[in-house]
């Protein structure tokens, strides 16, 4: 049976699509992030770019989106409500700012996550500290470890992941013979995009190989794989493959790689929920993480366990390598 695992995390909403007891999908919200996909804000559009089509709005309450169309009679300065149709990601030298339409329907927030998977039509389960940790037992840390680091393997052989400003790539690589390797790597990746929420331009660099009809034979793979709506290149004599999926907010390997010591703070609080024990928890992290970790984080924590929270900064400690430790375990 599928259903949606979420979690109410501190700093992080994060929930899981379970399928046979493995994560099929994933969605994460961060309380930093800016608008949601589906909010309709206020706003003057401060600038119309050559040729007039397109421009940018500063937001009220802070933030900018850029917009297209722009109608001729609406000039610069003029007030005007924007949809937001895809969030802004954080990329390393050059955010990208949001993109929007212009709307003439009230302001309204975007719908939250939880609203977003019960659009889905599957069940949502929440899931609670003291519970077990039905995440972990998916492959929550296993998933977090692939997104961060792209190293993502598969029977036969192993994906290599690659955010870019422009796509993202999968590398396929492996011992197998080259059709069966690029069959088990167009499956691993398709199912990488969904894990992962990847969605925009997508390139997958099979093996080389020949024949028309194997090459058709590993798009299919794709296509089994992937839900609508999705658009793909055949795959071509040197075996590489490109799809394109609508997008409306970062991916997770985005989301990680733009602020890991923000993503390890995070995991560090939910470990931190769920350490067993009674007294102060001692939180030790590297100095990165522990400055990632805002007061009001410290204090939900320490509401939600019942007792008092400190934190340690050890310089020379991984980011990923934090740990909590109980005062009476």
């Amino acid at each position: 049976m599928a259903e949606w695992l979420y979690e109410d995390g501190i700093g992080e909403q994060r929930a899981a699509l379970v399928v046979g007891g493995e994560i099929v999908a994933t969605r994460i919200a961060w309380e930093t992030d800016g608008p949601r996909a589906g909010a309709v804000i206020p706003g003057r559009l401060a600038e119309r770019h050559a040729g007039g089509r397109r421009g940018l709005i500063r937001l009220d309450g802070g933030g900018e989106a850029l917009v297209e169309p722009i109608p001729s009679g609406i000039a610069e300065g003029a007030r005007v409500h924007a949809e937001i149709v895809r969030e802004a990601i954080a990329e390393a030298g050059r955010p990208k700012p949001a993109r929007a339409r212009l709307s003439e329907e009230p302001a309204r927030p975007g719908p939250t996550l939880v609203e977003q998977l019960t659009a889905t039509g599957i069940a949502v389960r929440p899931l609670l500290a003291y519970e077990p940790d039905a995440l972990e037992a998916a492959g929550w840390s296993e998933l977090l470890a692939e997104a961060a680091t792209g190293e993502i393997a598969f029977p036969g052989g192993a994906l290599r992941l690659s955010p870019t400003p422009a796509m993202t790539l999968f590398d396929v690589d492996g011992g197998l013979p080259p059709v069966e390797l690029a069959r088990a790597g167009a499956a691993a990746a398709a199912r990488a995009v969904l894990r992962l929420d990847i969605g925009g331009s997508i390139g997958i660099d099979l093996p080389t190989f020949t024949g028309k009809a194997e090459r058709q034979s590993v798009a299919e793979i794709i296509d089994a794989i992937l839900p609508q709506p999705f658009e793909r290149t055949a795959v071509n004599g040197f075996g590489f493959l490109q799809i394109v999926r609508r997008r409306v907010r970062a991916s997770l390997p985005e989301r990680l790689r733009a602020d890991p010591a923000g993503a390890a703070a995070r995991a560090l609080l939910r470990r931190a929920e769920r350490t067993p024990g009674a007294g102060q928890r001692l939180l030790v992290a590297a100095p990165a993480v522990i400055a990632a970790i805002a007061p009001g984080w410290v204090s939900a924590l320490a509401a939600r366990i019942g007792a008092p929270v400190a934190l340690q900064a050890e310089p020379g400690r991984p980011i990923s390598a934090g740990h909590v430790q109980a005062e009476h375990p």
